[in-house]
């Protein structure tokens, strides 16, 4: 539930802060995707792409230094029952800029640095991302990890897998042909299977949560949108990313759509459940608020896929819509916690 606290944990102190990067990185990310291409929208998303990167750089810094300093205070951070689940923050993070080096990045930094910087940050973050996957749920099966009652939280250690599937599809036709490219696809399918069935045997858990007890930490309710839509924008570009390396790659194709147009309406209809218990909510100001923003910015994602694989205006619109959304969620929480730092009494971190 929501406690407060003296402060604001100072930035990086804790892995939390690392959804900001996360939430600003989506908002350059989905750009390229969009149906609609408006004059200076890329030139803007490479700024905040940028913003990010370095954002995450000073995350990073923080992080190392606070590890030296204090290990045990952050070896500490694994056995909260809240907290603990969001170690799988830093990884996307890495993921999520290392993506936006090559979509976006690259015109400023060339195809060659730029393909370095996101394959060095997928590596990194997709090995990341399966300690988190193993780590975090093995903890909580020993009993080394307090459970408590299932929130949507319990999701992000479990999603890193999925944004590797997804952003590793822009790194296939840059291997060799042959091999090198068969293994990363069916890595990135693998990957995504990993993710999805995890999401599946988590989210009725989540649901019977909501309907007994409500959603406590109404914020952490739009997590589950995260692995929706990035499972639907990864199957979408593993799919194109399949002819000529997969055989039968029609099938893959296939496959985005059949599982990307259910998935799909389950989110829109997750995403208005949210609204609503958002806005019948008051919700103080906390570091939960950037959950608003990355689990939208996948829904972005995914609708974008759809509408360029089925050419329909009625994903189209809905892409621009809800990329319009993202946009003013990503303001107002980047705005609050910037106020948050510079105020001496704020609301607390992730609870």
């Amino acid at each position: 539930m929501l406690t407060s606290a003296p402060s604001l944990p100072r930035a990086g102190s804790t892995p939390n802060w690392f959804a900001s990067v996360m939430g600003t990185g989506i908002v350059a990310n989905a750009v390229p995707a969009l149906p609609v291409h408006l004059a200076g929208l890329r030139a803007a998303a490479t700024v905040v792409w940028a913003l990010a990167a370095l954002w995450l750089a000073l995350l990073c810094g923080v992080m190392a230094r606070e590890w030296r300093r204090n290990r045990e205070h952050q070896l500490a951070h694994l056995s909260d029952p809240v907290l603990a689940h969001f170690w799988g923050a830093p990884p996307m993070a890495l993921l999520t800029v290392g993506a936006g080096a090559l979509s976006l990045g690259q015109s400023w930094l060339g195809l060659g640095p730029a393909l370095a910087v996101d394959g060095t940050l997928w590596i990194t973050g997709t090995l990341l991302g399966l300690v988190t996957a193993v780590g975090l749920p093995y903890r909580m099966i020993s009993g080394r990890l307090e459970t408590g009652e299932a929130f949507g939280g319990w999701l992000m250690p479990v999603v890193p897998p999925m944004v590797s599937a997804a952003t590793g599809a822009a790194l296939v036709p840059h291997l060799p042909p042959g091999q090198p490219r068969l293994a990363l696809l069916l890595f990135c399918y693998a990957l995504f299977g990993v993710s999805l069935f995890a999401t599946l045997a988590l989210l009725p858990l989540i649901w019977h949560r909501l309907v007994r007890l409500g959603p406590g930490t109404v914020p952490t309710v739009w997590i589950v949108l995260g692995p929706l839509g990035q499972s639907v924008t990864a199957a979408n570009l593993l799919g194109a990313a399949a002819p000529g390396v997969l055989p039968g790659s029609s099938a893959a194709f296939a496959f985005g759509l059949l599982y990307g147009v259910p998935t799909w309406g389950f989110a829109m209809l997750w995403l208005a459940l949210a609204a609503t218990l958002t806005l019948r909510s008051q919700l103080p100001f906390s570091l939960t608020w950037w959950s608003f923003t990355f689990p939208v910015g996948t829904c972005v994602t995914g609708t974008s896929a759809l509408a360029a694989v089925t050419h329909s205006a009625l994903f189209a619109v809905a892409a621009v819509v809800l990329y319009g959304l993202l946009v003013a969620l990503w303001l107002t929480v980047a705005v609050r916690t910037l106020l948050a730092m510079a105020t001496p009494v704020r609301a607390t971190a992730f609870r």
